[in-house]
């Protein structure tokens, strides 16, 4: 059984006429060993209903090189060309940058502030990607300048993520461009979630850049408890595709 749990068309993109792509996409695989076989199986046949996967980040539970190891064993076999961005878990153990080095050796195209282009035919699809950060929403806007360091540099990184990926989208000379983040960019798909946390779940002004940036669709994971679908303020489809969100190894849209 394959792993496309339903279907949506979710962008128009800028052409006319062209190829439809269809984008697999997922994030909060939390990957350890009581979850180890529970995607592989499934993204290993994506190419049955996908063009590209899409990782939005906490690929690993706790940012150790062996969950890392298990998430490239999953990953492993993959048909269709994948991107990811990492989330906060996969720095748990400020080894972030080594289950990057091990997802590109597994052939996945590691994002961070930066865009990658990828050619189905005559169509190509851009992709920017940054982890995101805190940073809060109108009338959720928390308290950046307390709490612990970490909360702080949360807090930091939401906008800095932001201008850095209105950067990434402005250098793609894409038919189609998305915006990949792990962080929530947009209230509407922190439905369900308590409103205490969700200043720390998202920043608004990621959904800012996707739209000043021409994104044709954002996705993004982290909120468990949120809910799958929302849009931005300039009308640009944003999907929730947390693991525990979508409950499927990964959900498709289709753009182009």
């Amino acid at each position: 059984m394959g792993g496309m749990h339903g279907g949506d068309t979710a962008a128009g993109g800028r052409g006319h006429g062209r190829k439809r792509i269809r984008i697999a996409a997922v994030a909060d695989l939390h990957m350890r060993e009581s979850a180890r076989g529970r995607f592989g199986p499934a993204l290993r046949e994506s190419g049955e209903h996908a063009d590209l996967l899409l990782l939005a980040g906490d690929l690993t539970d706790g940012g150790t090189p062996e969950e890392a190891e298990l998430l490239c064993a999953e990953l492993a076999g993959v048909p269709v060309p994948m991107a990811a961005v990492l989330g906060n878990h996969d720095h748990d153990r400020r080894q972030g940058y080594r289950i990057a080095a091990a997802l590109a050796a597994t052939g996945v195209r590691v994002l961070d502030g930066t865009a990658t282009v990828f050619e189905f035919g005559e169509v190509r699809v851009g992709v920017a990607g940054v982890m995101g950060g805190s940073g809060g929403f109108p009338g959720h806007t928390g308290d950046p300048d307390s709490g612990s360091a970490e909360h702080r540099e949360r807090y930091r990184r939401g906008p800095a993520d932001a201008l850095r990926l209105r950067a990434a989208l402005d250098c793609l000379d894409t038919d189609v461009r998305i915006a990949l983040m792990h962080f929530s960019p947009v209230r509407a798909t922190l439905a369900g979630e308590p409103v205490r946390i969700l200043p720390g779940l998202g920043c608004a002004e990621l959904g800012a850049a996707a739209d000043a940036g021409r994104a044709d669709l954002v996705l993004h994971g982290h909120a468990h408890g949120g809910v799958e679908y929302g849009e931005t303020p300039g009308g640009v489809p944003v999907r929730n595709v947390s693991y525990p969100v979508i409950r499927a190894p990964y959900r498709v849209y289709e753009v182009g």
